[in-house]
């Protein structure tokens, strides 16, 4: 399925070092995945490898599924616009998304500190 990306073929077999895996990185591998799957397959696929990295690492209680789906939304928003050829173009039009606040023009601080947010997918505040 992911014979053409190694990275992201190691991300959703967990082989992926949780420690030289920067907020970037999290951008890039949702940027990977959502070019090749569907929304929902890509969100899957994601928070899968991300869950199971969490838990490799002994904090299964850093995945943040607000925080996570939020940003494959924004994602899969800006990949619909076109025009990236690859990452580093998809990042240099998308700056902000590289920035890990980027969520703060959506979501309050104190909802993404909520359980809730950490154990579902809770949309952003309706009105900031």
């Amino acid at each position: 399925m992911y014979e053409d990306c190694t990275d992201v073929a190691r991300f959703i077999r967990g082989e992926i070092d949780p420690g030289r895996f920067p907020h970037r990185e999290h951008v890039r591998m949702g940027f990977e995945i959502l070019r090749r799957h569907n929304f929902a397959e890509a969100a899957f696929h994601y928070c899968v490898a991300l869950r199971e990295m969490t838990r490799r690492v002994g904090k299964p209680e850093a995945f943040h599924q607000t925080i996570t789906i939020a940003f494959l939304a924004l994602i899969a928003e800006r990949l619909e616009a076109g025009g990236h050829a690859d990452f580093a173009a998809f990042a240099g039009a998308n700056a902000d998304l590289i920035d890990k606040s980027a969520l703060k023009r959506w979501y309050r601080p104190e909802r993404l500190a909520t359980e809730a947010a950490r154990r579902t997918f809770l949309l952003p505040d309706p009105v900031l």
